[in-house]
């Protein structure tokens, strides 16, 4: 934390070394009170050193989620029918381990007396164990090691990325959390093409195909982390115990409605995305009846639509947030889009159709990245302890990527009969309206 002489003037705390850690690359930057919402805009090199680690750790992340996995399967058996088997057994493990270490690990950080400050440790530790971790996946020989690397890999991903999104709330004063948010979330879009893109320069090869963009994030992220100027807590005012873990999954939605209201609008949206990102595929297949081939390249080319139109309302929505001070009618807006983009899908009868539907989607979507996040640093119910609260929140994530499969797969299959999208579309356009209806509750924002 700061001394008067850098520019503050609150009274000191015992348990707060008043030098903290500086960060230790780039201009030297003022070190933010712990607990109080930071007044000094950071430099733009610090906001971009923020956003390039967002994205470090999507593209190490996402690309065996979305691709790489698949590839290592496909390179241990020759099976259709046991690659599908082998990589559900791999990822499953791993949904579990996103969900419990966001939460511990914002609660590890908040309560790290390291003298290098809170958040940096973990955000170290967690990329260089999801780097590991991605090694071992590519030199694996079975599946039981495949789905052991992948565990481990979610679980450092989450643990450096709790103590990750915490920092940002950390550094940032409310002036900018709009815009950054927007960069943010166009820095987690484009990391699913980038590592689409490596995924399929290195398709041969195992150990590129997982290392190099490990060894990117790596860098990346490992950059930003040198840049904090991070408060040094010097004593861990709360013991660690049975009932603190309990409580690290758990902010009380009643004591704290607000908080409560963004994580089930959260939930809501990503669920309404997932449920039908899960089948996408399914869906150029039954329901426009393309070959197998044209449609996973309709496919392509509408993840690109629809990358690039939530990059550009991402940047324009979160600079209108910031200017305006309004969060909860954007966001409410945006799920609102999505839900008519979805909807819109049932009556999408050619590849052109589909893509416009996506093109909303994708504006809705980054519209919504750049806004809810910022909404959500503004109603966090304790700043000193803000890594548990996002680590809470982010499960908001997890959860619902988890639970779409399997809610998707019994309306697409027991009430379409796996041609029929209704029922399965008109639940994610549902889930969207309940999602923006439960935001414009929340009243600590505007």
């Amino acid at each position: 934390m700061t001394t008067p002489s850098r520019g503050t003037g609150f009274a000191p705390d015992p348990t707060i070394d008043l030098q903290g850690s500086p960060n230790l690359i780039g201009p030297e930057l003022p070190i933010p009170h712990l607990g109080i919402k930071p007044e000094v805009k950071r430099p733009v090199w610090f906001i971009a050193g923020l956003v390039l680690a967002q994205f470090g750790i999507f593209v190490a992340l996402l690309g065996p989620a979305t691709v790489s996995i698949q590839m290592k399967a496909q390179s241990l058996t020759t099976d259709p029918a046991e690659q599908v088997a082998m990589t559900a057994m791999v990822i499953a493990p791993g949904a579990l381990a996103a969900v419990i270490f966001n939460a511990v690990g914002g609660r590890i950080s908040d309560r790290t007396t390291s003298g290098l400050g809170r958040r940096r440790p973990w955000i170290v530790l967690g990329i260089i164990g999801l780097t590991l971790s991605l090694l071992l996946i590519a030199l694996a020989t079975g599946p039981l090691m495949m789905a052991i690397g992948w565990f481990l890999a979610q679980a450092c991903a989450n643990l450096g990325f709790a103590a990750f999104l915490a920092s940002v709330a950390d550094q940032l004063p409310s002036e900018q959390y709009g815009k950054t948010s927007g960069l943010i979330g166009i820095a987690q879009n484009s990391a699913i093409m980038v590592a689409t893109w490596l995924s399929a320069a290195f398709s041969t090869n195992m150990l590129l195909l997982f290392m190099v963009p490990a060894v990117l994030g790596l860098i990346l992220v490992v950059a930003y982390a040198l840049m904090l100027p991070e408060p040094v807590l010097k004593q861990n005012r709360y013991p660690f115990n049975l009932r603190e873990l309990v409580a690290t999954f758990w902010t009380n939605p009643v004591t704290y409605p607000d908080f409560g209201l963004a994580w089930w609008g959260r939930f809501l949206i990503v669920l309404a995305s997932y449920l039908f990102v899960t089948f996408r595929l399914f869906y150029m297949t039954n329901y426009l009846g393309l070959a197998a081939g044209a449609a996973a390249a309709a496919v392509a080319v509408g993840v690109t639509i629809y990358t690039v139109a939530s990059m550009i309302a991402g940047l324009l929505a979160g600079w209108i947030s910031d200017k305006l001070g309004r969060r909860k009618v954007m966001v409410a807006i945006s799920i609102l889009v999505f839900a008519i983009g979805t909807y819109g899908l049932l009556h999408a009868e050619t590849v052109t159709g589909f893509y416009v539907c996506e093109a909303i989607m994708g504006v809705a979507y980054g519209m919504y990245l750049a806004v809810d996040l910022a909404l959500v640093f503004e109603v966090l119910p304790d700043r000193e302890n803000a890594g548990k609260d996002l680590g809470v929140f982010n499960m908001a994530n997890a959860l619902p990527q988890s639970l779409a499969p399997s809610v998707g797969g019994f309306l697409l299959a027991k009430l379409g009969g796996g041609t029929d999208f209704t029922a399965l579309l008109v639940a994610a356009a549902i889930s969207a309206v309940a999602g923006a209806i439960l935001t414009m509750f929340i009243r600590g924002v505007k």
